[in-house]
């Protein structure tokens, strides 16, 4: 088994701490919705905001976008139609646990073509300005930056 580039290694462990591994940084957004009940999830703050569950489809949507520009998947294959945000009204417990598997799929999807990246690919430019790097990186800052926003709504509805 070839040894893993170290770059490739600290992009593969700041995923892993930003979705659910342990970390100095605190509660990442696998922890930021354990628990969670689906009447909490489906919670909005005020009328026109976006509740828990729709920020946990968000982020497995954002997921697979990136998944997909690192495998040139082909556009439109995310499991629900659409893109972006996904509406999610009421409090049905069976689409909430589906939601979370959602979102635990695509993130080992995610993962597992970032670990079968060469390390030349890191360096290489997606779709725009951006590198395969960047792509990493800025997925999981986006679990980390909607996992604090959880935690807010957690305490404020």
């Amino acid at each position: 088994m070839a040894t893993i580039d170290r770059q490739l290694a600290q992009l593969l462990r700041a995923l892993d701490q930003a979705y659910n591994r342990p970390s100095w940084h605190g509660t990442n957004l696998r922890g930021s919705i354990r628990g969670v009940s689906p009447a909490a999830a489906a919670r909005r703050p005020r009328p026109g905001r976006h509740n828990i569950q729709e920020i946990a489809v968000h982020c497995a949507y954002w997921k697979y976008a990136v998944w997909r520009l690192l495998t040139g998947a082909k556009r439109g294959s995310f499991e629900l139609a659409g893109s972006n945000w996904f509406p999610r009204h009421g409090a049905e417990a069976r689409v909430w646990r589906e939601d979370i598997a959602r979102l635990d799929r695509t993130h080992a999807q995610l993962r597992e073509a970032v670990a079968d990246l060469a390390p030349r690919d890191l360096t290489r430019r997606g779709k725009g300005r951006y590198t395969i790097a960047d792509l990493v990186t800025g997925i999981a800052a986006h679990d980390l930056y909607h996992a604090g926003q959880i935690q807010l709504l957690k305490r404020i509805t």
